[in-house]
């Protein structure tokens, strides 16, 4: 093994090399790549719309195709999803990543490529290994075996054609090379289990028997597996159950709230923390510095970028600049057009720059509301259809209310939310449960974190008095015109204000 890990290593740093010159020459790869992706696809159905051929420049591009959210692709997606080809992208799509809901589905499906796979999604841990062992040359990753947290898949028959759709980290797994096989425990049948109770259960068995030098996954499930095989084992810390460990790669969610407990389980100065910023629509950035707070934006994966500045907390889709006109500390939203086929995809991400020299960037939030503290992606609209359905079936009435995460132990958490009712139900405990059912029947990812209540608990409901989000806004000297009470947040700081305010009723609370 010391021999594979050394070989492993060298050819990982080849790579570093290209990096450089994406970072030396940012501009002129994203002109060419833009080129290269209009070329690709100039005789697919979107291709003959906009006349791809006859587009000699970004203005052009920028000018002649639109906009686009999930709603706006849906209709090509599902021709996708029923084995039409040659529509946004020329080759044959064959895996669609869900995702979670948009406005008026449950989950939306990413088209993913087999260009995208490995030009963007597999070069991307490529990259990140290769900064890795750029930044720790003394290095022994690749003598031990990785876990990645991956989700669950299915096989889906559409007119005697198959494709795969699922979790994209699942889909992932499932078309590794052969040579990352060899690298990972535990096998595929554990791996791609769809019942995580059991998952988790027969992943710690399979996986304690191993030198694990590494993982990957969200840190929410990442800590429910280390206290599965620290249960199992009896030890203090996964230390004492893999000695070799040194790499903890995370993303999608704010690592913040989980460091002290890895901290504790982790408890050694040779383990490393690296973040990226990957979705079901492509891999976007890694932390290429030791002990940075952001990212280097990935300028060749077949993505090529824009952004829409934020004023306000909102931002006009007329004043979308390309990646050479962006101003470090100032807040965009990301649109993407990739090797899938999406054209002008607003991602919903919001990010700033922390360097233009070479391009760094910090995830600063969703272009809407919010919460993300354990990967369940609760927008507004869901928690809005939720309130509804929860106030008729109880005969209540909402005058206004907010919601963030709560942590009450060191795995698990639930959202809270203040609620200043109209009418109130009689029945607390029946609004709770219903609002909690009309939350997972909108949103998958919200149901998935809350099966029996592995991760994020039932909804806690504070009541609010009369007169409490006034008295708030006013304090913040917000009273009148556009300002609103804001709806979701993914961090605790309006529901701490707003608790300050007033004492809740231990009998209008609801305990998880």
């Amino acid at each position: 093994m010391p021999l594979i890990n050394s070989v492993i290593s060298w050819l990982m740093k080849k790579r570093i090399h290209q990096i450089e010159l994406f970072m030396k020459y940012p501009l002129e790869v994203q002109q060419e790549l833009l080129r290269k992706l209009l070329v690709s696809a100039k005789n697919t159905e979107w291709g003959k719309r906009y006349d791809f051929r006859s587009i000699q420049s970004y203005d052009e591009f920028r000018s002649r195709l639109p906009l686009n959210d999930y709603e706006s692709l849906k209709p090509f997606v599902d021709r996708l999803r029923q084995g039409e080809n040659n529509i946004l992208w020329p080759t044959e799509i064959k895996c669609f990543a869900k995702s979670s809901g948009t406005t008026n589905d449950k989950s939306k499906f990413i088209p993913v490529s087999q260009e995208a796979l490995e030009e963007c999604h597999f070069k991307g841990g490529k990259d990140l290994l290769s900064i890795y062992c750029n930044n720790h040359p003394e290095t022994n990753l690749f003598a031990g075996k990785a876990i990645a947290m991956g989700g669950t898949h299915q096989i889906v028959e559409v007119n005697n054609e198959s494709y795969y759709l699922g979790d994209l980290s699942a889909i992932l797994i499932q078309h590794l090379p052969v040579w990352v096989e060899y690298l990972r425990t535990p096998g595929l049948s554990i791996a791609l289990m769809d019942e995580w109770e059991s998952k988790i259960e027969k992943m710690a068995a399979a996986t304690l028997q191993h030198d694990v030098t590494n993982i990957s996954g969200v840190p929410s499930w990442t800590l429910l597996l280390f206290r599965k095989i620290l249960e199992l084992t009896g030890k203090p810390n996964l230390t004492e159950v893999w000695p070799n460990f040194e790499l903890y790669i995370h993303g999608g969610v704010n690592f913040i709230p989980y460091r002290e407990q890895f901290n504790r389980i982790l408890p050694s100065d040779k383990v490393n923390y690296l973040e990226t910023y990957n979705a079901s629509e492509g891999f976007f950035g890694i932390q290429d510095r030791i002990g940075a707070d952001d990212m280097l934006l990935m300028l060749d994966y077949g993505i090529f970028y824009e952004f829409i500045p934020l004023e306000d907390g909102s931002f006009d889709t007329s004043k979308v600049i390309a990646l050479n006109e962006v101003k470090p500390g100032v807040n965009y939203a990301v649109v993407i057009t990739t090797n899938a086929g999406l054209w002008r995809y607003m991602l919903g991400d919001t990010v700033k720059f922390t360097s233009v020299s070479p391009y760094r960037i910090q995830i600063t939030g969703r272009t809407k509301n919010f919460i993300n503290a354990f990967g369940e992606e609760l927008i507004i609209d869901n928690a809005e259809k939720a309130l509804s359905v929860a106030c008729k079936k109880c005969n209540a009435q909402i005058f206004e209310f907010t919601a963030a995460p709560v942590y009450y132990n060191e795995q698990r958490g639930a959202h809270q939310w203040l609620i200043e009712f109209e009418k109130k139900p009689e029945d607390l405990g029946f609004f709770t449960e219903t609002l909690d059912n009309a939350l997972k029947s909108l949103n998958s990812d919200y149901e998935a974190k809350r099966y029996h209540d592995l991760l994020l608990g039932e909804p806690q409901i504070h009541i609010i008095p009369a007169g409490t989000f006034y008295k708030w806004l006013k304090l913040k000297g917000k009273l009148g015109g556009q300002n609103k009470v804001p709806r979701l947040a993914n961090d605790r700081t309006y529901v701490e204000e707003i608790l300050a305010l007033v004492s809740v009723d231990s009998s209008d609370y609801k305990s998880p």
